[in-house]
């Protein structure tokens, strides 16, 4: 599935816009990932990247045939749970502009605009940074 979304991310941006994370990097131990299943069947996936003081949500997709069945906001809880967890009070992510369901979402969840962070570039016009105060 991770090859999926990159699939439908590479064209909506130029590659110094695409901050992908690949499998290997998907397996460190500072990295947590959640899939959602029906029997087999991978449906959604996202994942967590724990950082000194917040949780970055990284690789959220849901398949499009398992798109309005609210797995998104599930794998959104989990990994938010997971940071909580992990003693990360904040969640932070970058998403793309061209990606509106998405930036609903997370507004949704209450994620609000904020300036880039970590080693993202503050001046790229296709990025929307976000962050959520979550509760214990």
């Amino acid at each position: 599935m991770v090859e999926e979304l990159d699939a439908y991310l590479v064209p909506l941006y130029p590659a110094e816009s695409n901050h992908l994370l690949d499998i290997e990097t998907l397996r460190q131990p500072e990295m947590r990932f959640f899939a959602a299943h029906r029997g087999d069947e991978v449906l959604a996936i996202g994942g967590c990247w724990l950082h000194e003081d917040y949780a970055e949500v990284k690789r959220v997709y849901v398949r499009p045939a398992a798109r309005g069945l609210g797995l998104a906001k599930l794998i959104m809880q989990r990994i938010e749970d997971e940071a909580v967890a992990c003693g990360r009070m904040i969640a932070r992510l970058e998403t793309g502009i061209h990606q509106p369901e998405s930036l609903g979402l997370y507004r949704r969840l209450g994620y609000v605009d904020r300036g880039a962070f970590g080693d993202y570039p503050a001046d790229d016009p296709n990025s929307v940074f976000m962050e959520k105060v979550l509760a214990p």
